[in-house]
């Protein structure tokens, strides 16, 4: 069995594949069962464990292992920290073990560009993020690879994280500024990205601009949350899986308060990336894709870059 570490996994996730990869991978065959999800508590320190497995038809198994704790931003450690062990499906003989964190930040952002190249409009240049992670610091990247990004705005809960983000984005040549007006910012995006663990709505739909694009990838719990009820409201929206309607906090609450029905929901990415359903209809449309994580994109991932390490 291989071990990848971090450089070596990350050194074969360019978003130019990756975001193709796993469009192939969700108009492909594969079988992705329910998360298993628990609680975790040591002392006064509470967390999440996820372990997520999926295979497909191409030959892979992969299960990933998945640890958030939200309190590691008060001692300065990342919130999330993974595992993943990739698999021959036939044998069941384990090929190789990569870093969890950079396939989880990776197809996480590749996902949210690959929602933004059904929904987003295709002159979309200003981009939104708010948080400061591992997955925010990626979405620039992610999403000039489907769109011509020329503007990069960033909010965050602590201000100096936004302005340190700002300037390492400006040293990788983006027009890059950190926003303290959250409202006025994301009013003048074109893609509002947010890439957070909050659990109060950071962004208001009046705020949201005609033909704006709102993605939300975050919250993956009931208790999570990143977007109010008046978001969804008269918008186009789509999800990453079935699942998400039943975990995504954002869409409990819009389903709660009548902004949102399960029944209005336009498709899932296998949907769009198959073909079944259509994305953007018109410029002035608003669209909002909110997803959960799927084990089918870390497979993808883990698999791009088994087949390159060969």
């Amino acid at each position: 069995m291989k071990i990848l570490d971090a450089h070596r996994t990350r050194s074969h996730l360019d978003f130019k594949s990756l975001v193709p990869a796993l469009r192939a991978a969700f108009a492909s065959a594969a079988t992705v069962p329910a998360r298993h999800v628990h609680a975790v508590s040591a002392g006064d320190d509470r967390g999440t464990v996820l372990i997520m497995p999926a295979w497909s038809e191409a030959g892979f198994l992969g299960i990933k292992t998945i640890n958030i704790f939200p309190g590691n931003s008060a001692l300065g450690l990342p919130g999330l920290h993974a595992t993943y062990v990739l698999y021959d499906a036939h044998t069941g003989v384990p090929l190789a073990q990569l870093d969890g964190n950079e396939i989880t930040a990776h197809r996480t952002a590749a996902a949210s560009a690959l929602g933004a190249s059904f929904l987003a409009r295709e002159d979309a240049a200003r981009l939104l993020v708010l948080g400061t992670g591992r997955v925010a610091r990626l979405l620039p990247a992610a999403h000039a690879s489907v769109r011509s990004i020329r503007e990069v705005r960033v909010w965050n809960h602590r201000p100096e994280g936004a302005r340190a983000l700002a300037a390492e984005w400006r040293q990788e040549g983006w027009d890059a500024q950190a926003v303290d007006d959250l409202g006025a910012a994301v009013s003048a995006a074109d893609i509002v990205c947010c890439a957070t663990l909050a659990t109060a709505p950071l962004v208001r739909g009046d705020w949201l601009a005609p033909g704006s694009h709102l993605d939300l990838i975050g919250s993956f719990t009931p208790a999570m949350k990143e977007a109010d009820a008046a978001c969804f409201a008269g918008a186009r929206v789509y999800v990453d899986t079935e699942e998400a309607p039943t975990k995504a906090g954002d869409l409990l609450d819009a389903i709660a308060a009548g902004a949102l029905s399960p029944e209005t929901i336009q498709g899932t990415l296998a949907q769009l990336c198959r073909g079944e359903r259509r994305g953007r209809r018109s410029a002035g449309e608003r669209t909002v894709f909110k997803a959960v994580g799927s084990a089918l994109e870390d497979l993808a991932a883990a698999t791009l870059v088994w087949q390159r390490e060969r």
